[in-house]
């Protein structure tokens, strides 16, 4: 038995110096917490430590005075049981090394004090990575996305293994470190659905042409296979190439599903919908995992939250959804940015300063094509000094350091309606002056900004003052033409995040992932 642990001491120390780029840092080191550990104690030789390339794990037995912790059998069970089930969170337990700490808790009765030694660091280490990425993710966002505006979940993993280790339940504090928000849970129930699917050998589906009721076309055996895999139609005894009415309703509910438009049209988006494997389903639930556990611990007590790919803005308190409203979003080459902040204002009226990326991709050139183009758009142009330029002054030679600025009306771009809050990327919610596109089914059409139907009701509740700012007064004001910003009083947290899959009802979800994310994510995290 000696050997065998001597050689599984040796494989696990050189399997651990072969993650470099997963090795444990504390995001952010505070004060090292006294550990005190219970029973009976072995000592910890330093050099056990050197191989993992730690400093929070060398940090952690300095603290214990380089005593083991884990002598509990209890604690230890719960640890195992929790790094055994991590698959279910969209982790993988092989990064825990779970197969070999089974293998040591197996013949723990029988082991010598430095057997045991390697054991508690070999747990330790493993739990302080499982804390890391429940409370982080796996990786850091900032590394790979430069439209990101979210703090990082910072946690003291030592703390918080200390308060573990004096808690009556090791359990419940690991719990507590998981996301609590709805969307996370359903993602971990799209993930346990997923897996109950058996693995499909579908062939790409291709046609031509729309299919419609009653037409004839020879992939539409492919098309009711598919629909009846993913349990949206039940099993037939033998498929036609006919396009009937029950596989008519059955594609209605795939595309209600998918957030497809539910008019039982075959094109060319429901097949790319019917195309994903169950494979590359599951990726995009596992991809969605792992941004959930970058986003915020705390949405706060009242907040709005949109959903890009879901074209779709809800806002909440106290865990109550009272608002829902359609949005507008960045295309995928002006996309808009992921961030967390705090309303400040409600603009009526707003004027709109044109933004540099706009500026210098479209306003420019459209001035440079048509000098009337600024007369009928309604922008005015100031100089570094604030002087107004006019319009047969201007000189492309100083386009660039010129400010842009549209007057307030019925044609601004922002619409009527502005919600502002503080971000740096000069991102806000508005109203538009194209309430038409709210009808399409896919509204990734501005250049970054989140535009919102119906801003006035929004407008009219985020104010919370029906006594000064009703809906008479607020379109009252909005008539006299005048720029008017009104400080929202409450605490209104907003958060612009972006996720692709969850579940409802035990159905699974998913929407077009518009910005490419989720195929190169779950690359990103190397499974």
């Amino acid at each position: 038995m000696n050997k065998f642990l001597f050689f599984l001491l040796i494989f696990t120390f050189f399997s651990c110096d072969k993650e470099p780029k997963k090795k444990i840092v504390a995001p952010i080191p505070t004060s090292i917490p006294v550990i005190l550990a219970v029973g009976k104690v072995v000592t910890i030789d330093s050099l056990l430590l050197k191989p993992f390339h730690s400093k929070v794990l060398e940090e952690f037995y300095l603290a214990a005075g380089y005593k083991s912790v884990w002598q509990s059998n209890k604690n230890r069970a719960t640890i195992l049981e929790q790094l055994s089930n991590s698959d279910d969170e969209g982790l993988n337990s092989d990064n825990y090394k779970v197969n070999i700490l089974k293998k040591f808790e197996k013949k723990y009765a029988t082991l010598k004090d430095k057997e045991r030694a390697s054991y508690d660091v070999l747990l330790t280490h493993c739990l302080q990575k499982y804390i890391l990425h429940l409370s982080n993710g796996q990786l850091n966002p900032r590394n790979y996305y430069r439209d990101w505006d979210l703090k990082e979940n910072a946690i003291d993993i030592n703390k918080t293994i200390a308060l573990m280790l004096k808690s009556d339940s090791v359990q419940y504090k690991i719990e507590q470190l998981k996301p609590n928000y709805i969307v996370y849970k359903s993602l971990k129930k799209a993930l346990k659905i997923i897996n109950s699917f058996p693995n499909d050998d579908f062939k790409a589906i291709e046609i031509a042409n729309k299919i419609v009721l009653n037409d004839t076309n020879p992939s539409l055996i492919e098309i009711k296979k598919r629909l009846i895999y993913w349990k949206q139609m039940k099993p037939i005894d033998s498929l036609s190439s006919i396009y009937d009415s029950i596989t008519k309703e059955a594609m209605k509910k795939f595309q209600i599903r998918h957030g497809l438009a539910a008019d039982g049209i075959i094109g060319k988006g429901t097949v790319e919908a019917l195309n994903f494997s169950k494979r590359k389903r599951k990726e995009q639930i596992l991809a969605n995992l792992e941004r959930w556990r970058w986003f915020p611990k705390q949405m706060g007590k009242e907040y709005i939250i949109v959903n890009i790919p879901d074209y779709k803005l809800i806002l909440v308190k106290n865990n109550d959804t009272l608002r829902t409203h359609k949005v507008i979003v960045g295309r995928a080459k002006r996309a808009t940015p992921v961030l967390s902040s705090r309303l400040s204002n409600v603009i009526l009226n707003p004027t709109w300063t044109v933004p540099p990326t706009i500026l210098r991709e479209d306003v420019i050139p459209s001035i440079s094509r048509n000098r009337n183009y600024l007369a009928q758009t309604n922008m005015k142009v100031y100089d570094s000094n604030g002087n107004e330029v006019s319009f047969n002054n201007w000189k492309l030679s100083n386009a660039k350091g010129y400010r842009y600025v549209q007057t307030p009306g019925t044609f601004n771009s922002l619409g009527m309606v502005k919600f502002s809050f503080p971000n740096r990327f000069s991102i806000y919610l508005h109203d538009t002056n194209h309430r038409d596109f709210f009808g399409k089914q896919k509204r990734s059409l501005s250049s970054g900004c989140v535009r919102v139907e119906n801003p006035l009701k929004l407008a009219q509740y985020l104010l919370a003052d029906e006594a000064n700012w009703n809906i008479e007064r607020i379109t009252e004001t909005l008539k006299n033409g005048k720029t008017k910003a009104i400080k929202i009083n409450n605490e209104v947290n907003v958060h612009v995040l972006y996720w692709t899959a969850w579940s409802e009802n035990n159905t699974l979800i998913f929407r077009d992932d518009i910005y490419n994310l989720d195929a190169d994510l779950f690359q990103k995290l190397g499974r």
